[in-house]
């Protein structure tokens, strides 16, 4: 997302909400979607972001509210009059037509030249790392490479913004994750605005410039990455971005820029005011949760945080670069899970095994 760009939204959605019948599957949204950024609609199944989409992308109509595009309302505007492309899950990429022919499929309306149709064709191509491939048949084309071309097909007509429904999930996970780099890359050497559509944490934090984590038709938290990851605003959000300790808490008092608290398993600790969001008050906080990664098991000779307590191991997962421990703290019944790196030299902790956890105060989320 260039500078220039960075505050002006391409797309205005203002309290946007559908039913079908007596189900309501968008309840209000207003969001503002900026030019040239990589936008993530993220949540579980039914959460209303693929309905969401399709309104985007004109293959359906608001209940009320309105979507504004480049300026423009949508209201009444047939998808193929939209700035707008879209690739499908499914790709639908047709068969029995070449890769080229795929890929200049909406140019055809055009009646360019034949040369000119060609050039346009193969630097399409080539902006997804397929040039060349335009005489190959279609059919023969591997699960990543009908992706590219579907890219291409939506690339081609030049719009101002693509929408991306989902488009990875039938990749292999080596494969998603290649093509999750490439995709990336592609959208800022190109510079239009994408908009994608998933249910998967990880893709959706490692791609987007912003999210908008969605569940039930409305807009839980929109924030970059980061944001929703270290400071998510309720504890739906911090269970589905990535995995969150809960331990129950509650404010004893507050001195000057710190915040008391007496936390489950954790005991009395001080914590920043700044953790609080906004509008907050100390005496509203019911539970933290802090993160797996953000807990460490105190190894024998290591030097003391002097926030430790005692701990047991209850059970310990290898995932060969990471182990992931459930760790039994005194006070809490249900263990909480750490992760800590495989370092050349770090045995793995077996069941059973006695052994002390620390933890930083700066770490700690808190909620209501």
């Amino acid at each position: 997302m260039t500078a220039a760009n960075a505050d002006k939204p391409i797309i205005t959605l203002d309290n946007v909400t559908r039913s079908f019948g007596a189900v309501q599957a968008l309840r209000g949204v207003s969001a503002e979607i900026r030019e040239g950024e990589f936008f993530s609609l993220l949540g579980p199944s039914g959460c209303g972001k693929t309905t969401l989409l399709r309104m985007i992308a004109g293959f359906d109509e608001p209940t009320t509210g309105t979507i504004t595009l480049d300026g423009k309302p949508m209201a009444g505007i047939a998808a193929n009059h939209r700035p707008t492309n879209m690739v499908f899950q499914s790709y639908a990429i047709f068969p029995h037509l070449s890769v080229g022919d795929n890929v200049g499929y909406g140019l055809k309306k055009k009646r360019l030249p034949k040369a000119e149709y060609d050039r346009e064709v193969e630097e399409a191509l080539e902006m997804v790392s397929l040039g060349g491939y335009g005489p190959r048949a279609a059919h023969t084309l591997s699960g990543g490479q009908r992706q590219r071309v579907a890219l291409a097909r939506a690339l081609i007509m030049r719009p101002k913004v693509i929408l991306l429904d989902e488009p990875l999930s039938a990749l292999d996970k080596k494969l998603r994750e290649q093509m999750q780099i490439e995709l990336r890359r592609l959208q800022r050497s190109v510079g239009i605005t994408f908009i994608l559509v998933t249910h998967d944490q990880e893709e959706a934090l490692i791609m987007s410039d912003r999210i908008a984590v969605m569940f039930d038709g409305q807009i839980a938290q929109l924030d970059s990455p980061e944001a929703l990851y270290r400071k998510p605003n309720t504890q739906r959000v911090a269970s589905f971005i990535g995995v969150m300790n809960f331990l129950e808490a509650k404010a004893s008092g507050e001195k000057g820029d710190k915040i008391s608290l007496d936390i489950q398993a954790l005991g009395k600790l001080d914590i920043p005011a700044s953790a609080l969001p906004a509008g907050m008050k100390s005496s509203e906080i019911t539970r933290v949760g802090v993160r797996p990664e953000m807990m460490s098991i105190v190894l024998e000779g290591a030097k003391s945080t002097g926030h430790e307590i005692d701990a047991e191991i209850a059970e310990s997962e290898y995932y060969g670069d990471m182990t992931y421990y459930l760790v039994s703290l005194p006070g809490k019944d249900e263990p909480v899970t750490i992760s800590m790196r495989n370092t050349a030299g770090r045995a793995v902790l077996e069941p059973g095994s006695k052994t002390r956890v620390s933890f930083s105060p700066e770490s700690i989320v808190v909620f209501r």
